[in-house]
């Protein structure tokens, strides 16, 4: 009996001493400054799927969609961080991405109920107004959240974008009508006996390595970067995405044309309702056209453009201080 009185006395005091440093640690945070930015991450269940985020820094809530649609939010990274000195910045994976959940049924892959899982987490949050920034599939995503909830918005922001899948797809045509004839013989030969279902087992559910490389090495890479082309990106390895959803959304025809649920992708008659204050900011060698930038420009009224020079599809990696000054003037201009 002792013995147990003995050893509870000392869980005590062992729980007491750690939970005083817990309180320790807390209280040195608060009083550490503005130059230590707090991170926290954690899952928002959100219409039944749970979803992955992660907030870093302080100030006014600007929430980030990724793009793929497929892909995760860990590409803005560490490149998106100095936004995060004045506003708290919420990366989220997208349902089916990332470390969000998985669905059974792909057919829930769809802008609609991304646009619900938008609204699910800045309200679980309690973000209030938010600042919206979408970039790429994103930015189609961060359009169809402010034509239904723009009254929830401060802010919204497009980066590398398309408002109509059409207009995309000609874009795609004409990318893919200036490749040197060899490579587009190579990809139009692969795309006409279809993507998927070759190889060994584990590679049938994805693009295969030989198309990945022509397609995201050799076709988009003119388009993806400019000034400052990433050493490590690797088209094989960009195939590490949700295929999957991707297939739904994308399409399964290849990299050159959209035909799967984003067709539904047609925004320009509907821009003109948006009222919030909008930047979209794309690369002047963008694989998302400038042209297609300065329609929105152009049908959103009041929105300020920004085009980025020598700079393609990752506009942060390739502009990263132009970028984040245009995003940062226009969140806290007149503040």
């Amino acid at each position: 009996m002792k013995r147990w009185l003995a050893i509870s006395v000392l869980l005590v005091v062992v729980f007491a001493c750690g939970w005083a440093q817990v309180v320790r640690n807390a209280e040195a945070l608060r009083s550490a400054g503005a130059a230590v930015y707090p991170l926290e991450e954690g899952f928002v269940d959100a219409n039944g799927v749970l979803l992955y985020y992660k907030a870093i820094g302080r100030g006014e809530p600007l929430l980030v969609l990724h793009g793929g649609p497929g892909a995760s939010h860990d590409y803005f990274l560490p490149y998106l961080l100095p936004l995060a000195r004045k506003n708290c910045v919420i990366f989220i994976d997208e349902r089916g991405s990332g470390r969000s959940e998985k669905l059974q049924d792909p057919s829930e892959y769809t802008l609609r109920a991304m646009v619900e899982d938008v609204e699910a987490i800045r309200r679980n949050l309690r973000l209030g107004n938010i600042a919206l920034l979408g970039h790429s599939f994103g930015g189609a995503l961060a359009q169809a959240y402010a034509l239904k909830y723009q009254q929830n918005l401060r802010n919204l922001i497009l980066c590398s974008t398309w408002h109509s899948t059409k207009k995309m797809n000609a874009v795609f045509k004409q990318m893919k009508d200036t490749m040197p004839p060899d490579l587009r013989a190579r990809i139009d030969s692969m795309e006409k006996v279809g993507l998927f279902g070759h190889g060994k087992e584990y590679e049938r559910n994805r693009y295969t390595a030989e198309y990945s490389a022509a397609a995201w090495g050799e076709g988009y890479f003119p388009y993806l970067y400019q000034a400052r082309p990433d050493p490590n990106y690797d088209p094989i390895a960009s195939g590490n995405m949700s295929w999957d959803l991707y297939r739904t959304m994308w399409g399964s025809s290849g990299e050159f044309v959209i035909d799967g649920n984003l067709a539904e992708v047609e925004y320009g008659d509907r821009l003109p309702s948006i009222s919030v204050p909008t930047l979209i900011i794309v690369g002047d060698h963008d694989e998302c056209a400038p042209v297609l930038s300065q329609e929105m420009h152009d049908k959103i009224a009041g929105s300020k453009l920004v085009v980025l020079p020598a700079s393609g599809h990752m506009t942060f990696v390739d502009q990263p201080v132009l970028f984040v000054k245009a995003v940062g003037e226009f969140l806290h201009s007149g503040k």
